[in-house]
């Protein structure tokens, strides 16, 4: 059912470094109203990086949400708001991987959890790769591993990779390049 939906007014409840909690009040055409809890988030970017063998080059770092070590592709958060995501996404392959892609192609772009948070995620294919060097935050740990896509595939259906960007950005890249 489509109609009017008005924001009628915003609370801000955590206002942290990267994230926001705010209840919003909406009004449905029906005229009734409801509290909204939204995480905002200045979005991300995320890149495929592809090297001359066609192994796709993963990040295996720590995640606190999961309490545990995760293997995902290279990614990072908007510095801030108005942020070139295909910059971001440069800059996290780089101090991520320790490589400059002298190739990037925009894939496609998506809500990471359209029912409570706004943040929107770039993805970029990487090619042609050029070895530089690690440059990590002081609160990353991060280990660099090359993978094809039928293992990494294979990894996402055997549950081993559960993060969602890295799961459909790997299923997007396939079904884009018929891989």
């Amino acid at each position: 059912m489509e109609g009017t939906i008005k924001k009628l007014g915003q609370t801000e409840i955590y206002r942290g470094s990267r994230v926001h909690l705010v209840t919003e009040t909406i009004q449905f055409p029906n005229g009734k109203r409801a509290e909204w809890e939204l995480i905002q988030h200045p979005g991300a970017a995320a890149v495929i990086p592809v090297d001359a063998d066609g192994k796709i080059i993963m990040v295996r770092q720590y995640r606190n949400a999961t309490d545990g070590w995760t293997l995902e592709i290279p990614a990072g958060c908007l510095d801030h708001p108005g942020e070139d995501p295909l910059e971001c996404a440069c800059r996290e392959l780089e101090e991520e991987t320790g490589h400059q892609a002298k190739k990037m192609d925009f894939l496609y772009k998506f809500y990471s959890s359209i029912g409570i948070c706004d943040e929107i995620i770039h993805i970029y294919v990487a090619r042609d790769l050029v070895k530089t060097e690690q440059s990590l935050d002081e609160d990353e740990f991060v280990t660099v591993e090359h993978h094809s896509l039928d293992a990494l595939l294979e990894m996402c259906f055997q549950g081993v990779i559960m993060d969602n960007k890295t799961i459909s950005a790997l299923l997007a890249y396939r079904y884009k390049y018929k891989l």
